[in-house]
């Protein structure tokens, strides 16, 4: 069954804590952005490894496996982009649809340890990426196809946000399951 699209702007988190996950994204170094990628990598095997991973907690949540097919293609759609602001001119970057993607790809019919080897990689090459800013590359623009702006350091800061926070998602719906 689809989840409800999620059509929440989510960049106030560039300017408040999340009240859900409590990661705030305003308070750490911009160059330590791969170093948080590399930690966030790090969780998916075991949470991937969970007997319930193919549940979904409630008709509105997605399941583990779900939510790391997600994570792995936002760590590949944000390499892009990041390439993108490097290498271009304030870029728009194309529009995403986070949950077609996610109905066309089967996620939860995928295979979890196809996706936790896949979310390493594209996670690895992400921070790496990450790694190689510096100086005023950090100041470089580009923008989604809603008209949200970032520079190098907002978007790394804004995209820091979704893996941490579906790491509690994907621990919170455990919890529930197991209730």
């Amino acid at each position: 069954m689809p989840i409800v699209p999620d059509t929440k702007d989510w960049t106030w988190v560039l300017e408040r804590v999340c009240p859900e996950c409590r990661f705030d994204v305003r308070f750490f170094p911009r160059d330590s952005v791969g170093s948080l990628i590399r930690n966030n990598v790090a969780e998916w095997p075991e949470l991937l490894l969970h007997p319930l991973v193919l549940m979904r907690p409630s008709d509105d949540r997605w399941s583990g496996l779900e939510y790391a097919c997600h994570v792995r293609d936002v760590f590949r759609l944000y390499d892009e982009r990041l390439r993108m602001m490097l290498e271009q001119d304030d870029p728009t970057y194309p529009n995403w649809d986070q949950d077609a993607t996610a109905l066309e790809q089967n996620y939860g019919g995928q295979d979890p340890h196809l996706v936790v080897h896949e979310l390493t990689e594209a996670g690895e090459t992400l921070a790496a990426a990450f790694d190689r800013v510096s100086g005023e590359q950090w100041e470089r623009t580009g923008a989604r196809s809603d008209g949200a702006r970032f520079t190098v350091e907002s978007f790394a800061r804004y995209l820091i946000h979704d893996p941490m926070h579906h790491v509690h998602d994907v621990r919170l719906g455990y919890d529930l399951l197991e209730r």
